[in-house]
């Protein structure tokens, strides 16, 4: 629930910064795709869905202005999805509002507590493990 809470706090201030469109989902998929771009079977792979789901998240993506799509410099057959300068800016927006959000629970709960809080947080849980395999967990509150 509190991730919940920050993420939905989140995308209702990244909405008022100009992002109305971002959805939680969206975010993860920019940061899968990367400052070098990628193309929708290997983003498929990163996120853990269908080459075809994602690229149905990159098309709305695109149609958004968040994504566009180019030829890969390195195989003219692949089309490579790279981030836009907006869909840039949503991210670095996204960031800086999630550590404003932070810095508001570290006073709040306090800095080493909440500092304990996400060291034990990250000793329970793998490494590697975050596959966005369930986009409904991620959607909009209501």
């Amino acid at each position: 629930m509190g991730f919940r809470v920050i993420i939905d706090e989140l995308h209702a201030e990244l909405a008022r910064q100009g992002h109305p469109d971002v959805r939680p989902m969206h975010g993860f998929v920019m940061q899968a795709i990367g400052p070098y771009g990628t193309t929708a079977a290997d983003l498929g792979r990163r996120i853990g869905v269908s080459k075809q789901a994602a690229g149905k998240t990159i098309a709305n993506l695109e149609a958004m202005g968040y994504v566009v799509l180019a030829q890969d410099p390195n195989d003219a057959r692949r089309k490579l999805a790279r981030l836009t300068e907006r869909g840039v800016d949503s991210l670095v927006r996204s960031a800086r509002i999630f550590d404003e959000i932070r810095a508001r629970w570290a006073d709040g709960l306090g800095a080493d507590r909440l500092r304990a809080f996400e060291a034990d947080l990250r000793h329970m849980t793998p490494d590697d493990f975050f596959r966005l395999d369930v986009p409904g967990w991620f959607g909009a509150a209501g």
